[in-house]
């Protein structure tokens, strides 16, 4: 089952590929059962992958990428010379930024300047019940 991505989101993940480098390479052997493990492997890690394929043939390299697609349920974002570029979203790291962008974030507590620590050292600044907190109020 392959993924197909929109032409935005495709873009987006190009953009965030040019800075990667190859995780993986594909050898003379070609596209081995070893090969996709590691591909799969890599994945789940990182999400975003570039591949280098040792191979002269363009059509070869065509191939590999529609058959990892198809095998790895993955979205194939580019093929450009031998680099292969492909995405497949991980669901743990879905959960995880959905989670870290529902969770409420603490607000922090207001610093006091050096002159108002000394007066409430000496006891001249009453302690406040609750200090200003900054950021949205809950």
């Amino acid at each position: 089952m392959k993924i197909t991505l929109s032409p935005t989101a495709r873009q987006a993940l190009k953009a965030r590929a040019h800075t990667i480098d190859p995780l993986v390479i594909i050898g003379d052997n070609g596209l081995s059962a070893s090969v996709i493990r590691e591909i799969d492997r890599t994945l789940k890690a990182h999400e975003l992958i570039k591949i280098r394929a040792n191979s002269e043939d363009r059509e070869q390299r065509v191939a590999w990428m529609a058959e990892l697609c198809d095998a790895l349920a993955a979205a194939p974002v580019q093929l450009i010379g031998k680099i292969l570029i492909v995405w497949r979203e991980n669901p743990e790291k879905v959960n995880a930024r959905v989670k870290a962008a529902l969770s409420p974030k603490k607000p922090r507590e207001r610093r006091l300047t050096k002159h108002q620590e000394e007066m409430r050292a000496t006891g001249q600044m009453k302690a406040k019940a609750k200090p200003k907190l900054r950021g949205k109020a809950h």
